[in-house]
Order: C-alpha cells, then structure tokens, then sequence
C-alpha cells in the first residue's frame, strides 16, 4: 500500500508530503483547491503520460515520490521487479519520477534508473485510479474477456496455458505457409537471389579464425623492416662481436667453481646458468627466424585482397564470420524449402488443418468455462447492483464467437446491463447516467479488487450525480473495498468522508502573488467541521455540526458491521 506520498514544484503544489494509512483515506476540499493534481501526481508517478506543463512556473523540474509498502510475500509485483533486476527490501518499493523542463522524465524504481515502460508496468501493479470517465480496464470492453477469465482463473488457467502454447505454434506455422504461398516471379526471384549468395560465399570460402591470422601477417610484411633491423641487432649484442653470451658464459664457469666452496654462490650460480642456457636457446631461434626472413611484396598484396573480401562479405553478410556462417545456413534450408515448395506446402497444410482442429476443441473447452463462470459473475454483479440501489438491475456477460482464433480463443466477450425495466441491456461502457456508471464500476470493484493483486485503489469523485441513499449505500461500498485494499478517495459526499479512517483537507491559499495547496489531516471536531461544510455549503450551523457528528457515528457504526 502507498505509504507516503512527495510532490515538489508540481502544478500549483511547491512541496508537500503526505503519510497515508491502511483502510479509507478521503480527501476533501473546495472546487479548484488541488485535489486533482495530487491524483495527477500519483498517476504520473505510476507511469502516466506527463509534459513539461505539470512544472510548477519557475521551477527547472517536477519531483515524485512514492513509498509503497507490500504485505503479501507472493504478490505479482515480484515477478515483474525480478525481470527488471530490483530488488525489494522488506517489502519496500519506492518509485520516483522527475519531470524536467525540457519534457524528458528520469524515472527510478528502488533508486534504479528504469525506462517509463518499467515504472508503467510496476505502478500498475501498485496503483489503480479511477475516475468519472477513466475507468480503465473495466470500462474497456476488450478487457472485458480478461477480466471473465480472471474471475474463473482456477479452472482456466491450466487450459489457457495448453492453449497458448498451440496457438504460438499454430501461428508460427501458418506465417512459415504464407512465405511459401508467394507468386512466380517473386519465387523466381527469392531463388536467384539465394543461389547467387550462396555461390559467393562458397567461393569466398570464409574460415573461423583466419582473419585473425591474416591480420597478424598484414602487420608482420608491413613492419618487415624494423623486425628485420631489430632482430638483428639482438642477435649481435648475444652472439655477434658484443659477445654478450661468451661473458655469460665465463661467468658460469666461475660461479660453478666456487659454488661448491661457498654456500653463498650456490643460488646466484644457478640462476646465472640457468639465463646461459635460456639466451643460448633464444639466440638459436632469433638466427633461425632471421635465416628465413624475406620481404614478400607479392604475398602482401595476397593478404590485403584477402582482408578486402572478408570485409566484402561482413558488409553483405554479417557483422563476425560466425553470422555470415549462419546466414549461410539459413538460406541453404530456405532455398531447399523453395526449390520442395510444393511438397512443403502440401505438408505444411495438412498439419495446420490438424492444429486448427485441436485449437477448436480447446477453444470449445475454454468457451464453456467461461460461459459457467459467465453466470456466476453475473449473479455475484447483481448481488452487489442490488445493493446500491440498482434493485432492477440486469447484467449479463455476452459471448459472440469469432471467425477466426486469437491468443484467447474464439469468444468475444462484453459486459451488457440494462438499468430500467423493459430496456435491452446494453454494452457497460455505453451506460448514460454518471450515477449509475458510477454504482456499476463500484459493483465490479467490490468483486475484482481482493483478487487483482493491486495495493491502492483510487477513487477520483467516482460519486458524482449521486445523493440520498444510493450516496450513503456508494460510501459503505467504497468502505467495503477498503478492507481488501487501500482506499484513497477524493469525494464531495458527506457520507463517504463520514466513513474515513484518515481524512486530509486540501485548501489553496496566495501567499506573495504565488498560489499554493496545503493538505492537513483532519481529526476529531474539525472533521465533523469539513462534513458539515460538505453538508450545507459554506456556512456552518449548530443544527449541520449536529447532523455531521451524527453521520460520522453512524459511519463508525457501520464500519464495524462491514468488518
């Protein structure tokens, strides 16, 4: 859950920090005072789309900062923090994100730099915000089938996993089938083109290894001079007239004398008898080379036009010669493939026809679980509408079968519902009435938020268009969810601000010509001041502080019957 929050020089805010506690967190305040730009700095915080217009006026960069702490030793967040090399101490995750003025975002997990398509992928495990008309995966009816096979995972999942193992190769196959299918002509091209390549590299007849050698060669013509000159004069200054080794020599004999006399001698003796030999062995080799020295122009040339057909064949080929080996391999078997089309074809067919048939009885499989569960979640929807106050309710999940396979079978599925008798139910995201959206959204909440693996679920005035009894049956439900994940939740309803377990206000204020947002948690009879301000408007009476310590009794009340 998303314990402390930290935004500096974000919008109108300059630097706020803001602790949050488990349960239903409400934030409160007047219209315009910034309690929507601290959901924009969560949702930027968990990978949102930012631009350099979020920076506070004057200011180089937006900072934020998030702390999360995980309960749960097996929640999904691991797995996607191991792919991306973090490590999570203890269960903390600490996401950061700064927005520069020139529209580029650091974003850091854990202190990692990672790409914004890491800290998206992290910050939806962690963070999920909803809003009047952003309702995300739920009111998206292509996630409706996911959604369906979450809901029935334990039985689908171990068929979903033999599904899409075939449906992979079933596709890799028919991409190979498709190659093959091409025209004439492109054939006759495709053919042409790989024997040509073919006959060239066989010609060029490259080898592992040899032009490392040629290398080594090219640099041993080219200096042959300097080796020759050099050489020469070692040879000298051992064996020629300097007569370096013929000292050695009688330096050896002399220690070897007296060694036996003097202990001293004994080592010093041995080494210098030991270099005699060792210089003796290498002047032989140097004499050997030098013996056998001799300039080439001719093989230089060889060995340049051999490097230039190497590089030739690396700027057509392959960057090494192992990948012009390999590519080597790869259009043999695909020139064999083209020049046995017909057979392959023919072969290729016939198991794709046998592979259709055994997606098609595993999509049956996976039709008719889903279609059980179908029932269920529409009775586990209803009991929720029903509720809220949507008593004459109909949900139904709605399967349309598809032509042809896709990675989850061949259903189509969309959650209908008709909220008025008589009225055909109608596809989920369609629903007109906000206060409705709003009740329908927080049915499938009810349902999906203790299984999701989400840590924080925010609520962006989800409550709008709603009063009287469907308000107060909206803030139990919000309360409800809030025993399976954190809640935080921005509301102008009196009775889910009665129903927080924190509550924060938010107030803007000028201070030298500059606007800024305070947040401050609220406690005791303050709280029952900012309910009563929800209540009436901007004036406070005895009789509307007196309605307000009541609603939160009763709140408090409540809480305890949902636990």
């Amino acid at each position: 859950m998303l314990r402390e929050l930290s935004i500096r020089n974000f919008a109108i805010i300059e630097d706020l920090t803001v602790s949050f506690a488990d349960g239903l967190t409400v934030l409160t305040g007047e219209t315009g005072a910034g309690k929507s730009i601290i959901i924009d700095a969560v949702h930027l915080l968990a990978g949102g789309r930012g631009s350099q217009e979020f920076i506070r006026h004057g200011a180089k960069k937006a900072e934020l900062g998030g702390l999360f702490q995980i309960m749960s030793d097996d929640h999904p967040i691991y797995g996607k923090l191991e792919e991306a090399g973090i490590e999570a101490e203890e269960g903390t995750i600490i996401l950061r994100r700064d927005l520069n003025d020139n529209g580029k975002s650091i974003c850091r997990v854990n202190g990692k730099l990672v790409p914004m398509s890491v800290l998206r992928e992290i910050g939806g495990s962690l963070i999920d915000i909803h809003g009047q008309h952003e309702n995300q995966e739920l009111m998206d009816e292509k996630q409706h089938i996911h959604l369906l096979d979450h809901f029935a995972q334990d039985q689908l999942e171990p068929l979903m996993t033999n599904y899409t193992e075939r449906y992979n190769a079933y596709r890799e196959l028919k991409r190979e089938v498709a190659s093959l299918n091409l025209d004439e002509q492109r054939m006759a091209q495709r053919i042409d083109l790989f024997q040509f390549q073919l006959k060239e590299l066989e010609e060029a007849s490259l080898k592992l290894g040899e032009e490392d050698l040629l290398l080594e060669e090219r640099r041993r013509l080219m200096n042959f001079h300097k080796i020759f000159e050099r050489a020469n004069v070692a040879y000298e200054a051992i064996s020629g007239e300097s007569r370096g080794l013929d000292y050695i020599g009688n330096a050896m004999s002399a220690l070897d004398d007296i060694a036996t006399l003097d202990e001293q001698f004994k080592e010093p003796s041995e080494a210098v008898t030991t270099s005699f030999y060792a210089l003796q062995d290498a002047v032989y080799q140097i004499k050997n080379v030098l013996d056998e020295l001799e300039f080439d122009p001719e093989r230089l040339n060889e060995v340049e036009q051999r490097l230039g057909q190497y590089q030739t064949m690396k700027r057509k080929y392959g960057t090494t010669v192992e990948e012009i080996l390999a590519y080597n391999e790869k259009i043999e078997e695909e020139l064999m493939q083209l020049m046995n089309r017909d057979e392959t074809i023919q072969q290729s067919e016939q198991l794709l026809r046998k592979m259709e048939a055994d997606l098609n009885e595993l999509a049956g499989q996976l039709t008719a679980v889903r279609k059980e569960h179908a029932v269920l979640l529409s009775e586990a929807i209803m009991e929720q509408l029903r509720v809220l106050h949507m008593e004459k309710a109909k949900f139904i999940v709605n399967f349309e079968a598809l032509e042809t396979f896709d990675a989850s079978g061949k259903d189509y599925v969309a959650f209908y519902i008709s909220t008025n008798v008589g009225e055909p139910p109608k596809s989920l995201p369609k629903i007109a009435s906000g206060g409705e959206l709003s009740r329908m959204m927080l049915a499938l909440k009810t349902i999906f938020s203790s299984s999701n693996g989400i840590t924080s679920i925010i609520f962006d005035e989800v409550d709008t268009g709603v009063s009287g009894r469907v308000a107060q049956a909206i803030a139990e439900k919000i309360a409800a969810i809030s025993i399976q994940s954190q809640v935080l939740c921005i509301s102008h309803l009196p009775q889910v601000a009665a129903m927080a377990d924190q509550h924060y206000l938010i107030k803007k204020q000028v201070e030298h010509d500059r606007t800024f947002t305070t947040v401050k948690e609220i406690k005791g009879h303050a709280r029952i001041e900012e309910v009563s301000r929800m209540m009436s408007g901007t004036e406070i009476t005895e009789l509307t502080l007196q309605h307000a310590k009541e609603l939160v009794e009763i709140a408090n009340t409540r809480k305890q019957n949902l636990n």
